[in-house]
């Protein structure tokens, strides 16, 4: 198998020396590799090392892995990088007794060093097989191996803890038991507020927001905690605390992330609450400094055109192209929604202009409204034009703008008109209904024009 397949490590593309080492890593059991690795000719350099030892191969074989690396340190002064690379290997697999065989060898190495890095992969093999306990006392043993705990190396086993499912309280009993001797950082509150969010815990996550306010402070640069803390809070149905909350921070110059935002806006979009989603939307572009993305621009269009305020909801279809966000049908059709709901004709008959040059097509039900709309403005060759617009780009269902068209057109007395577009409608295989035919039936006789109302039936009769 090729080292370009790796694991946990690298993703650089391997050398032909790893390649070639990696191949009889793979071909033969771990019993029998160190004859092959002495008869291929190629001598291993520090750096091919540690390419064999990230590859997919070491981490599926890690007893070939460790043969590999005695071999290998019979020629070369393994780095403190391939050190790792065989602890983590042995973690992994769940060798433990080995794995610490390791970490003792490592202590012993002269220039080779057991780090923090060390135990981070020892925390994190633990905890992936629901070891909480043994990586708990793996970090009490730090200190045997001349390094002192501190918040790094907290947050690392926090950080293993917290991803193993429903196990946020192990990770904070721990801070708990370490707080007084390890002093915590931004990051540690960062991870139990995480942890809380994914469990939904958002009492949990109130009191760890709290200490860490007092005892680490404000910090712009928390971003994730504040994040975590305030989409716990929306999580668990408490939006109106979450938005207290965000006041406060905001005087404190601090800001949650963009999870937090498109959270808060879905809901607020969600129950119509235009004031507190155009707060929100205010304080992330304009405070925060947050982009929105494309579902974010829409919702609050919808909104801000439900609302009235279709000015704005024009503002931000100017702004999104500039953000690298892309209006699509459905932004254009709520815009125009807005204008129609709003009796906006003038507007709404410029809108569906712009429309056309961007390639947009009016929705179906948009389409009838606008019409019954332009009708009742004043402004039938409008209505005319969008019919045109319907009946060329196919869009259905047409019957409602049928209706409307030639309701509208029979208001105004336009006969030929009427005649002309249901010719066209039944070209189409548009269904006109029994009270639309009366009325054009009352219209044509009452003009005298009998003759043309019954071409409009016979037609109709012989579908």
């Amino acid at each position: 198998m090729s080292t370009a397949e790796k694991s946990p490590g690298g993703e650089e593309e391997a050398s032909p020396r790893a390649e070639a080492f990696v191949d009889i890593l793979g071909r033969f059991p771990a019993g029998e590799v160190e004859e092959p690795l002495s008869a291929c000719g190629i001598d291993p350099t520090e750096e091919v090392a540690e390419e064999v030892l990230k590859s997919r191969v070491c981490y599926s074989r890690p007893k070939s892995a460790v043969r590999f690396f005695r071999w290998a340190a019979r020629s070369i002064t393994h780095t403190a990088y391939a050190w790792n690379l065989v602890v983590d290997i042995l973690g992994k697999a769940g060798m433990f007794e080995p794995m610490w065989d390791a970490i003792r060898s490592m202590k012993k190495e002269g220039g080779v060093g057991v780090s923090i890095a060390t135990f981070a992969s020892v925390f994190a093999s633990y905890c992936a097989r629901g070891n909480l306990k043994e990586a708990a006392a793996a970090f009490d043993v730090m200190d045997g191996y001349g390094i002192k705990p501190d918040a790094v190396a907290l947050n690392s086993l926090l950080s293993a803890m917290c991803r193993v499912e429903g196990r946020a309280q192990a990770a904070q009993e721990m801070f708990e038991r370490t707080k007084a001797t390890v002093a915590p950082d931004a990051d540690t509150f960062a991870i139990l507020l995480e942890a809380w969010e994914k469990e939904g815990n958002a009492q949990r996550a109130k009191s760890t927001f709290g200490e860490m306010v007092v005892r680490v402070g404000w910090d712009a640069g928390n971003v994730p905690a504040y994040d975590a803390f305030l989409s716990t809070l929306v999580r668990g149905g408490q939006l109106e605390e979450a938005l207290k909350f965000l006041q406060v921070m905001r005087t404190k110059g601090c800001f949650p992330g963009m999870k937090f935002f498109a959270n808060a806006i879905d809901l607020l979009v969600g129950k119509g609450d235009y004031a507190s989603a155009m707060a929100i939307w205010h304080i992330m572009v304009s405070e925060a400094g947050l982009v929105p993305n494309f579902a974010m621009y829409n919702a609050m269009i919808d909104l801000c055109c439900n609302a009235g305020n279709i000015d704005y909801a024009l503002s931000m279809l100017d702004e999104m192209p500039l953000n690298g966000v892309f209006a699509d049908s459905v932004t254009y059709n709520a815009i125009l929604a807005g204008l129609i709901k709003h009796r906006k004709a003038r507007e709404a008959e410029g809108f569906l202009t712009e429309m056309s040059k961007n390639e947009q097509l009016p929705t179906s039900p948009n389409c009838a409204a606008a019409i019954s709309l332009f009708f009742k403005e004043f402004n039938p060759s409008a209505a005319i034009s969008l019919w045109r617009c319907v009946a060329e780009h196919h869009i259905t269902p047409a019957e409602d703008s049928a209706r409307e068209l030639i309701a509208g057109l029979l208001d105004f007395g336009r006969l030929t008109e009427v005649k002309k577009r249901a010719d066209e409608m039944i070209d189409m295989g548009i269904e006109l209904p029994q009270s639309t035919m009366e009325n054009m039936k009352r219209a044509f006789a009452k003009a005298g024009r009998h003759e043309a109302y019954d071409h409009i039936a016979r037609r109709l009769k012989r579908r």
